[in-house]
């Protein structure tokens, strides 16, 4: 490929992505769907700017394995080690109801016994790109329900070695070395897993002392690159999930000191490579096969997707997937896995696919990862509409007598309502997670389920009698919402309210929050406070600055607060309110100059010789 015609690549994709990406996303598409599309659009079966998608797919694949090493960083063996129980038998459980539903349906369809078992287990594997990106777009990551998703796709990585070498057993015509051949693959793969073992525990980090000692960013960069890149080559050529080694170089590298910089330089290029995957993908969308035989190709992608989506669902309770989330959970996962696109081109050298099988499968894996996003608008819809015609009961509340009414239990809330429980002030506290209420119910907390916005459920809290209302719910708009209702509808309440930020600060006071205070606000303040004694300032005099600062910013905050619709009288006071603090800051250090006399001063420069 010629300099020119890869620039004009470049292009293409980037073009692509930036044009369809942000249009899909104010859909509410998705990202994933956005980058589909774009492939669609510019592959061999739309406006054929690219003519060679296997290429780029295979390339892309290295957005996958980058993003198994990030999230390898952040698990230490000692931690991975406890999630031993949810990669191997939740995963062993996955795969074996999809793959037996999937087998069965296969068989129905005609298909031999042999073919259709490598074609399930190899459908019942799904898309680590594709869930990976949905549950880091809806915060699940951390969640009971990220944890166990990512437990149950760790677990079909590690399937990939046996899953390739028993596709020429199956075989009615094995492939060249037989059975032996199969051996000498699996011996392979276990060869290479130690090798990574041996270079993440024992190389890895000597290696970045000495070139982080250079100072070069730029060949820690490279370096950084060269690791993983080196560890998916060594997997692919032992025919091994290259996604999974990578995953364990970043499990041993967890511990490392170097593993944030290792972060910090690998982010960008995830998600880039991420992008381009999901581009190849899409131009591998054979329509002409879909044009030619749309029912066989529909039929098989549906069938094959209800079938694990059923599966999922069914062992999505015994392996520990919260009840309202069990849907969420089938619709992430019932898509087929870009490892089946490896599959499918072993069966096809073994000649264990008949007929048009192995392009069909093929075509069907990637139109299932283009219906995911759609399957998951489909069931968020659902699940709306389901929450509209029966919803939960709110709980029967119980105003706690104490005056006090909290809106929002999160991570601000739970500081709110905990001090004020140590102090033995009793609260109402409401909020809508049904998840997080039945885990600080365990835990003594009086918490109910209500939606904060409903005006029938903060009276019922008692917050007509309240004498403070708490609003420390996460989402801006909702807290905006609870401020206008308790305005209108609770005006004796005094309203106490968390900004996250300066603008959300001024919307919260201009519709009539008595104290709202900024979450980030008073951290960083003491952090200034600590760095300034660790500077040499007094104690006393590191307090006194951090007070000072505390009493001009809330000042200014509260003359722009008038000003807000005139950005050149707001621009003045701001530089005023700074000038003064300057001032102040000049005062007050005189003051203290004369206050403690030459004493204090030599002793002062005595500090900051030191």
């Amino acid at each position: 490929m010629s300099d020119s015609s890869m620039l004009v690549d470049a292009v293409v994709y980037l073009g692509a992505a930036v044009l369809c990406v942000p249009i899909a996303k104010r859909l509410r598409l998705g990202s994933v769907l956005g980058y589909l599309i774009a492939g669609c659009l510019i592959g061999p079966f739309g406006l054929r700017f690219v003519q060679d998608p296997a290429s780029t797919l295979h390339f892309a694949e290295i957005g996958v394995v980058l993003m198994l090493f990030l999230i390898g960083l952040e698990l230490d063996p000692k931690h991975l080690w406890t999630m031993r129980r949810a990669v191997f038998v939740g995963g062993a459980a996955q795969m074996a109801a999809c793959a037996a539903a999937i087998f069965a349906g296969l068989l129905a369809c005609g298909l031999p016994w042999q073919a259709a078992l490598v074609a399930g287990l190899a459908l019942a594997l799904s898309s680590t790109a594709v869930c990976m990106q949905t549950m880091a777009e809806r915060n699940l990551l951390p969640t009971a329900l990220g944890r166990t998703s990512f437990a149950v796709l760790l677990f079909q990585d590690i399937t990939a070695i046996p899953l390739v070498a028993l596709v020429p057993l199956l075989a009615d015509a094995p492939a060249e070395g037989g059975s032996s051949g199969s051996a000498v693959g699996l011996l392979r793969g276990v060869g290479a897993v130690v090798a990574v073992f041996v270079i993440g525990r024992f190389v890895t980090n000597p290696v970045l002392r000495v070139i982080a000692r250079t100072g070069l960013r730029e060949v820690f960069t490279a370096f950084t690159l060269l690791l993983v890149l080196g560890v998916a080559e060594l997997m692919s050529r032992a025919g091994v999930s290259m996604a999974l080694g990578a995953f364990l170089a970043g499990v041993l590298l967890a511990g490392s000191e170097y593993r944030h910089a290792l972060e910090t330089d690998l982010e960008p290029f995830k998600g880039l490579l991420m992008g381009l995957f999901f581009i190849a993908v899409g131009m591998s969308i054979d329509f002409a096969l879909l044009a030619d035989r749309p029912l066989a190709v529909l039929g098989l992608v549906l069938g094959f997707q209800l079938l694990k989506a059923a599966a999922l669902r069914l062992v999505a309770g015994p392996i520990g997937v919260g009840s309202r989330q069990r849907w969420l959970f089938a619709a992430m996962l019932a898509q087929g896995g870009e490892f089946a696109f490896v599959v499918f081109g072993v069966a096809r050298t073994a000649s264990l696919l008949p007929g048009q099988w192995d392009s069909l499968l093929t075509l069907a894996v990637a139109l299932s990862m283009a219906l995911t996003p759609i399957l998951l608008i489909v069931h968020d819809r659902a699940l709306a509409r389901a929450a509209a015609a029966t919803p939960r009961e709110p709980d029967t509340i119980e105003d706690q007598g104490g005056g006090v009414l909290i809106a929002g239990f999160g991570r601000v809330g739970q500081i709110v309502g905990r001090l004020l429980l140590a102090s033995g002030k009793t609260a109402t506290i409401l909020d809508h997670d049904p998840d997080q209420i039945e885990m600080l119910k365990r835990f003594g907390f009086r918490v109910f389920y209500g939606d904060v916005t409903r005006v029938d459920l903060l009276e019922a809290a008692g917050a007509a009698r309240a004498k403070v209302i708490v609003v420390a719910v996460d989402e801006i708009e909702t807290s905006l919402e609870v401020i206008d209702l308790a305005r209108e509808h609770f005006p004796k309440a005094r309203l106490v309210a968390r900004a996250r930020n300066v603008p959300h600060y001024f919307e919260l006071r201009t519709r009539g929050a008595d104290i709202v205070e900024r979450e980030t606000f008073e951290s960083a303040l003491q952090l200034g406070r600590r760095t300034l004694e660790a500077l040499g300032v007094r104690a006393h005099e590191a307090r006194e600055r951090a007070d000072a600062f505390r009493r001009h910013n809330k000042k200014m905050l509260e003359d722009l607060l008038p000003h807000m619709q005139d950005e050149a009288q707001r621009v003045a006071l701001a530089r005023s309110a700074r000038d003064e603090l300057e001032r102040q800051f000049e005062r007050d250090r005189a003051e203290l100059e004369r206050e403690h006399g030459h004493g204090w001063h030599a002793e002062r420069e005595r500090s900051d010789a030191s």
